[in-house]
């Protein structure tokens, strides 16, 4: 892919645990109005919006993609609603990507939101989610999302030697960055067996295992250079930023179904990492990718995706995580927001939030300990239900 897609502006509001003083309108309009702001630019030139948004009872709002499209001042233009679970930001992302690839627009604002942080009361949130299984054949048998993620992992375990302390260094890693996010949901300092010794789950993930549940919006704004060069006034102030690379997969959505061989691995994540690459012209992921948002959704999850999105071979994961290779300062850093675990998950709005900060890394705009030195190739990588749907998406620094 050229670099004729870039990401002019990006803006995100802070996830929380619950905004009482604004719905899901209200934040989708800040991250926008920031995004276009950051563009320095207005809506008036931008030719369509993606809303991204999970759920309608979580946002207490049906047919919620129009009403968001007049909020962030679009009316009038094309909007296209993207929900793919987990995934569903990046996959907007992609969806803009591709009208602009095919020339159906020259600027796309992407925004997403959800408040799934306490809107609705913790038995219902915990059922709304459960919905996102094959609710016939899955849900009736695992209840919750943490039973599959915890089958994959212990198959993991017996197979490569992982340990649950080896997951658990990931928990402490991502709650530890999230403490210099001003962003983050929820930064902690905790250790290894205040992992270990928080309520169980499903056996071996712990509470301190599981990703955060937030309030939350973000946006990009992507466009041609023609356009962004026309109606951006930040444009040429810093170094501009592409879409290199976008790829997506799914796979069988039950794990009954899946293959012995790959049962522990998300197959379509790596299919969907192979296709961005190849996009992107990367060839060694591993040393040539500099910062890497990944989907953390439990600690082992992270541990998973450092071998399917190829950091490390397969089966030294669980080493990896142990060594700190994808800590703040190592080969490859992982999750300087926070992730999930740290930074939260406003669903919709999660794979905007992942390229805004990799954005904002490549543009050399994050100081202090998160700062990346010199980064040029960033990713996000995310997907839905377990793995069931994934999406890569390469970002990188250009002339």
């Amino acid at each position: 892919m050229s670099d004729t897609v870039l990401v002019v502006g990006v803006g995100m509001t802070p996830f929380v645990g619950f905004r009482a003083d604004a719905s899901v309108r209200d934040i989708v309009v800040e991250a926008s109005r920031e995004a276009l702001i950051d563009a320095g630019t207005r809506a008036g030139p931008v030719d369509m919006g993606v809303a991204a948004y999970e759920s309608d009872h979580f946002n207490r709002q049906m047919s919620l993609g129009h009403i968001l499209q007049d909020a962030v001042g679009l009316a009038g233009k094309p909007i296209v609603r993207v929900e793919g679970g987990g995934a569903t930001g990046a996959l907007a992302i992609r969806t803009a990507v591709m009208a602009l690839r095919a020339g159906d627009a020259r600027a796309v604002l992407v925004y997403g939101g959800e408040t799934n942080g306490h809107s609705v009361d913790r038995a219902t949130a915990t059922e709304l989610l459960a919905l996102s299984a094959d609710f016939e054949w899955e849900t009736p048998v695992f209840g919750t999302f943490a039973a599959p993620y915890a089958l994959m992992i212990t198959e993991h375990m017996r197979r490569y030697g992982t340990t649950t302390e080896q997951f658990a260094e990931i928990a402490v890693k991502n709650r530890r960055i999230a403490l210099d996010n001003p962003c983050a949901h929820k930064g902690m300092s905790i250790t290894v067996a205040d992992v270990r010794g928080s309520s169980p789950l499903s056996d071996p993930y712990r509470l301190f295992d599981a990703s955060l549940l937030s309030d939350g919006a973000a946006a990009v704004l992507l466009a041609t250079r023609e356009w962004a060069e026309q109606h951006s006034s930040t444009f040429s102030e810093r170094p501009p930023v592409a879409v290199l690379g976008s790829g997506s997969s799914t796979d069988l959505p039950r794990l009954s179904d899946r293959s012995d061989e790959l049962f522990p691995h998300f197959a379509a994540k790596r299919r969907a990492a192979r296709d961005a690459y190849r996009m992107a012209g990367i060839e060694d992921p591993a040393r040539e990718i500099d910062v890497a948002e990944v989907y953390d959704s439990f600690s082992g999850a992270e541990l998973q995706a450092y071998e399917d999105l190829g950091l490390c071979l397969v089966g030294e994961g669980g080493v990896a995580a142990a060594e700190g290779r994808f800590d703040l300062g190592g080969q490859v850093w992982v999750n300087t927001s926070g992730g999930l675990l740290g930074r939260g998950s406003a669903v919709g709005a999660t794979g905007i939030a992942q390229a805004v900060e990799v954005v904002r890394q490549l543009r050399g705009e994050v100081a202090g300990s998160r700062a990346v030195p010199d980064a040029r190739i960033g990713i996000t990588d995310t997907h839905a239900g377990v793995g069931s749907l994934a999406v890569v998406n390469v970002f990188g620094r250009t002339r």
